[in-house]
């Protein structure tokens, strides 16, 4: 299976092929497209950074407005062709890229509000840090994909921020269960864990990009039911 790379800066439907048609790289669009030939296509998320869409089909040539159409994700049991824009096959499938890169820009932008570290441990390295929802994405109301909505946390402190194991109250300081605080075993726990409890977190350096007060009533209300 052949893939091809295109770059983009928005999911949709369309993509520009620039101001010629012959030229080089759209006869092998409509190669592509005609041959159901699978492409990689590479979304902007933030500058300088991609994020690759793979399968993306081509399955619609409009020369006289120098566009081609686009489909994203798998196309089991019929042609690139075949598949109609309102197709429930479609649908998804752009409702998952778009659900994807969504979180890929939400990442970007909250480690970039942080300095790229940790906000409980100060840990500097991106590779191994999640960007958690303090209100998940689920919560129509609360849940956007906003800065002021996230958290950079290793992902150990993600998971046990998500499990009530870790709690952050409104003025922004570490809180852990009683429990976990009188075990004596693990590096995790000591010095770790009781050598944070108490702090504030690192908070990025807008205001405005500061966790919310209000989201962040909402879980510590849950860690201290579970504490």
């Amino acid at each position: 299976m052949l893939y091809r790379s295109m770059r983009g800066n928005d999911v949709g439907d369309y993509q520009f092929m620039g101001i010629d048609t012959a030229a080089v790289d759209n006869r092998w669009l409509r190669d592509a497209m005609q041959q159901q030939i699978p492409v990689v296509y590479f979304l902007g998320t933030s500058p300088g950074q991609h994020q690759p869409i793979i399968p993306t089909f081509i399955v619609g040539w409009h020369p006289e407005r120098l566009r081609v159409q686009l489909a994203f994700g798998a196309i089991v049991g019929a042609s690139a062709q075949a598949v109609l824009a309102e197709a429930p096959e479609r649908r998804y499938a752009l409702r998952e890229v778009k659900a994807r890169l969504h979180q890929a820009s939400f990442r970007d932008a909250v480690l970039a509000a942080y300095g790229g570290r940790c906000a409980i441990s100060h840990l500097p390295e991106p590779r191994l840090l999640d960007a958690a929802h303090i209100i998940v994405d689920a919560d129509e109301q609360l849940g956007q994909p906003i800065v002021s909505n996230g958290l950079p946390l290793t992902k150990l402190h993600h998971a046990a921020f998500d499990a009530q194991l870790i709690g952050i109250d409104t003025g922004f300081r570490i809180h852990a269960p009683e429990r976990l605080l009188e075990i004596h075993d693990g590096p995790f726990l000591e010095p770790g864990l009781k050598g944070i409890v108490g702090q504030v977190i690192q908070l990025p350096r807008r205001y405005v990009d500061r966790p919310d007060r209000d989201r962040l009533a909402r879980p510590f209300a849950e860690f201290k039911k579970a504490a």
